[in-house]
């Protein structure tokens, strides 16, 4: 197989939008602490990025699932890798995700978050797929909405390859 990749969000644009995205969380959240969920690994570029450009206390911990393996196409079995390190009772939580498509990876996390107990909890992604959707997922913070294209870079990766991109592209494979 060949790969080849273009650019769909330059990395300036991908900067300013995350910019733009700290701003609004320190204004909703101002007078509190917010407590990050970053999914990994995915999430990891963008909850850092994120993470610099908010104003309010923050503090941090991350999860991992998976529902894609080496595939392209998300499996819709939802998987727990790594749980949270300490308990999110009577925090506001903010879970940091890199992209929902289908819905079903973040459907299940918000439930079993949501069963924990926080105070508040909130959905703040980089991508967001749409027309993907197949489960309803409410999105309270989306860098960008992005048409049906399997993306990489900023985290994002095929086959744990492509993560540090500095923009985000598009991956296509062709026979050679």
């Amino acid at each position: 197989m060949k790969e080849t990749t273009r650019v769909l969000i330059p990395e300036e644009k991908v900067d300013e939008r995350i910019a733009q995205l700290g701003e609004q969380i320190s204004r909703d959240y101002e007078g509190k602490q917010v407590h990050l969920i970053g999914i990994l690994k995915g999430s990891i570029f963008f909850i850092c990025e994120l993470a610099k450009r908010i104003t309010v206390p923050v503090t941090m911990d991350f999860m991992s699932v998976s529902s894609y393996g080496a595939g392209t196409k998300s499996s819709g079995v939802v998987k727990l890798i790594k749980d949270l390190d300490e308990s999110i009772e009577g925090k506001d939580i903010l879970v940091v995700e890199d992209i929902i498509d289908s819905g079903h990876t973040l459907s299940y996390l918000l439930k079993n978050l949501s069963s924990r107990n926080p105070a508040s909890i909130r959905l703040c992604t980089l991508l967001d797929k749409p027309e993907r959707r197949e489960v309803d997922v409410e999105v309270d913070y989306q860098g960008f909405s992005i048409p049906d294209e399997f993306v990489i870079g900023y985290g994002l990766d095929y086959d744990q390859r492509y993560r540090n991109l500095p923009y985000i592209g598009v991956l296509s494979l062709t026979e050679e």
